[in-house]
């Protein structure tokens, strides 16, 4: 269904050379391609894992939603995460790639991570607010048959971003600027995340992505910006939109935070929050506009 919506986000393939002969390790790049121009909603066969779900793209993942069950697909993480453990996977398996499962939040979700020969790992989970978690768990592990299936078909799609749009620009650029130091730090770096659009410098964190679900909040003009401030624990948030180009009735999202490393965010750090939105906003590009 969004497939003909994407102008040209579910169209392609991934082709990749042929290997040799033999059983070889799969890494994340050889399975996935580009990180950046992953289309996560190819790895979900919706009619058979998630039948009636209206699935959405986003630049880092694939969101299906049907009824109060959520299919997330996505992201990837290279990290150590603690609440990874060994997993008895019935399916099959492609060469160096392991299939476990996460005890987090386990009473609401159930969540399966393929880990890949080289350590990078493709999330996915289900989520539905009921008692049943052998049905989200059957769920699960079709989706991750489904993302199997297709990885070793070859058939992972590509996005591709129309002019305009915020899954072209590099997220560390903007970072890459002094009027960051205060919110950041004044020796910070910037350092790219593995998906491409997602960027951390010092305490600033700034992701770009299409919204699925609409920023809360009082909007105020910030970069020349209409933004949404907002406070979550140790974070100060920072939302803005612009319509997506090529996905009519859709929203790309820039989302900047700044953490509070004492503790809990307030009015401080959401200054720091808007400072960092006025030094962002301005260099990220508008459809139609040069």
């Amino acid at each position: 269904m969004l497939c003909a919506l994407l102008t040209a986000g579910c169209a392609t393939t991934q082709a990749a050379p042929e290997r040799d002969s033999g059983p070889t390790p799969l890494t994340a790049v050889d399975a996935l391609g580009d990180f950046g121009s992953i289309d996560y909603c190819s790895l979900l066969d919706v009619p058979k894992v998630a039948p009636g779900a209206v699935a959405v793209p986003t630049f880092e993942s694939c969101r299906a939603e049907a009824g109060p069950r959520t299919i997330l697909v996505g992201p990837l993480a290279f990290d150590s995460d603690p609440n990874i453990k060994p997993y008895d996977y019935a399916g099959p398996v492609p060469d160096g790639v392991a299939v476990q499962q996460s005890m987090f939040n386990d009473r609401s979700a159930c969540t399966r991570a393929i880990t890949f020969a080289d350590g990078t790992r493709l999330d996915l989970s289900v989520t539905d607010g009921g008692g049943d978690q052998d049905a989200r768990c059957t769920v699960a592990d079709a989706a991750v048959g489904s993302a199997l299936t297709a990885i070793t078909a070859r058939k992972v799609g590509r996005l591709t971003f129309p002019d305009g749009s915020w899954g072209r620009v590099a997220p560390c650029v903007p970072l890459d600027n002094h009027d960051l130091d205060a919110a950041a730090g004044a020796g910070s770096q910037p350092t790219a995340g593995l998906s491409g659009h997602s960027c951390i410098r010092g305490k600033v964190s700034f992701k770009l992505t299409v919204e699925t679900v609409e920023p809360a909040g009082p909007v105020e003009t910030l970069g020349g910006r209409e933004a949404r401030v907002r406070v979550a624990g140790a974070f100060c948030l920072v939302d803005a939109t612009q319509p997506a180009p090529g996905l009519p009735g859709r929203r790309e999202l820039a989302e900047i935070s700044v953490v509070e490393t004492a503790g809990t965010a307030g009015d401080g750090t959401c200054t720091l929050a808007r400072g960092a939105a006025n030094a962002i906003l301005p260099r990220l590009p508008t459809p139609g506009k040069p």
